[in-house]
């Protein structure tokens, strides 16, 4: 049975982060808000947790899981180099609602599903989920939802639609954002925008210093 945390209480916030970092660390699912949206998270670094996940979301390997870290400092052992614009894109977004897409670190022992070496990475700025990824670390996380359904943007709503997939439910209120993140893909040869969320490209264009239509070609 899923048990659920209103982190507006301070001791079921302390119960419940305590709860989730034992879930995770045991391979099982939690669901956290985030400022964007609701995250369905599992441990990254457990293969058979992240399948569970991609099982929960009735989603495939072809659409491969993000990653949430809670510090600047943990995306240096995560990549394969920093790319051009990267840590002007961190200074100016993170934690917030950009996400980055690099070449991964090949030492790094995940399976994120069919992402070609390459992860998606964000530090989001929420508190409860801050103080989560510190206590474990980076998280492999996807919107809590079933696949084809909308991202759930509180509680109660990654409950109706995950139910008892999910051990540990945090509830930190509704979602400031209540869309999904702009994803930047710098991967390439040039930075290119996946897809616009709060972060607009005009944004992404105006630090990195570029034409916008550049992004999106």
């Amino acid at each position: 049975m899923s048990e659920v945390f209103d982190c507006a209480d301070p001791d079921q916030r302390a119960r419940g982060i305590t709860a989730a970092a034992g879930a995770l660390k045991a391979g099982r699912l939690v669901v956290m808000p985030t400022d964007t949206v609701y995250g369905l998270a599992a441990d990254a670094f457990d293969s058979t947790a992240v399948s569970a996940l991609l099982t929960a979301k009735g989603r495939g390997r072809d659409m491969p899981v993000g990653v949430l870290v809670g510090s600047w400092h943990t995306i240096e052992g995560l990549v394969y180099g920093m790319p051009d614009g990267a840590r002007d894109l961190i200074r100016a977004f993170w934690p917030g609602a950009l996400s980055l897409v690099v070449l991964q670190a090949p030492s790094l022992q995940w399976d994120l599903g069919d992402a070609h070496g390459t992860v998606m990475l964000r530090m989001p700025l929420h508190p409860v989920a801050i103080e989560l990824l510190r206590e474990v670390g980076p998280m492999a996380v996807s919107s809590a939802n079933v696949s084809g359904q909308p991202p759930a943007v509180d509680a109660a709503e990654a409950q109706r639609q995950l139910g008892p997939r999910v051990d540990v439910y945090l509830d930190g209120g509704p979602a400031a954002q209540q869309a999904a993140s702009t994803i930047v893909d710098l991967s390439g040869n040039a930075p290119r925008i996946l897809r616009e969320g709060p972060v607009t490209t005009a944004r992404v264009a105006e630090v990195l210093g570029v034409d916008a239509a550049s992004l999106l070609a």
